[in-house]
């Protein structure tokens, strides 16, 4: 159970945390690859084949996350396919009553993700969490990934809070060791980001399956 007594500030992931990562997953294991091989005349298999490694190579660094780098390097309408694929966007089960019990606690609450601004508007759209929220951050804005040290220290100088009363829940064990490093304490993985895959067995954080195992405390009556 959270200390929610010793928190002032929410800092909440995107991707796999608030939103289902079975999008994401779909979409650059098999969509991309699929349009790649489409564009390029390769059999499905070559094409994951090529990609695999040009993918690889960009993890951990902005432009695995940004659109319009993938755009050029591939050559395909990174955005636009997003699109096609929208209807895949879902929302956590509990996300929206943990969101709705933070903002009436009177915490600071705040999104910060890596997705792409094109990426992180069309979700916005499909499920409308914007509303929870006092502020949006996109590690675009900064020009870092979250697993860079820099966009710690960016984020604290835009978005003052204290680093000791401050919780981060995301999916990626990388991101949660930059923010542990930063100094922020109050660190949570989600063991079950895409909900078609096991659910993952985490030692280094706590580590929940869903918000409802963050919510005791949270409020008075909670």
């Amino acid at each position: 159970m959270l200390e929610w007594a010793k928190i002032e500030t929410v800092l909440l992931d995107m991707d796999g945390t608030l939103l289902d990562l079975n999008f994401d997953n779909h979409f650059w294991q098999e969509f991309v690859p699929q349009r790649f091989a489409e564009l390029h005349g390769l059999p499905l298999a070559e094409a994951k084949y090529q990609l695999r490694p040009r993918f690889k190579a960009m993890e951990g660094r902005l432009e695995w996350y940004c659109l319009d780098y993938w755009s050029a390097e591939l050559q395909l309408n990174i955005a636009g396919l997003k699109q096609e694929l929208a209807g895949l966007i879902a929302v956590h089960p509990h996300v929206t009553e943990f969101l709705e019990a933070v903002r009436a606690s009177g915490r600071s609450l705040l999104l910060v993700t890596n997705a792409h601004r094109d990426s992180l508007s069309l979700k916005m759209e499909k499920t409308c969490l914007q509303q929870f929220f006092d502020k949006i951050v996109s590690s675009h804005d900064y020009g870092l990934a979250k697993e860079q040290p820099g966009f710690w220290q960016t984020l604290q100088a835009d978005h003052i809070f204290e680093k000791h009363r401050c919780l981060l829940v995301d999916d990626s064990l990388p991101v949660l060791r930059a923010a542990q490093n930063f100094g922020i304490t109050q660190l949570v993985s989600i063991s079950k980001p895409d909900s078609l895959a096991p659910i993952r067995e985490i030692t280094e954080f706590p580590a929940v399956e869903d918000f409802r195992a963050l919510m005791k405390g949270l409020l008075p009556s909670a």
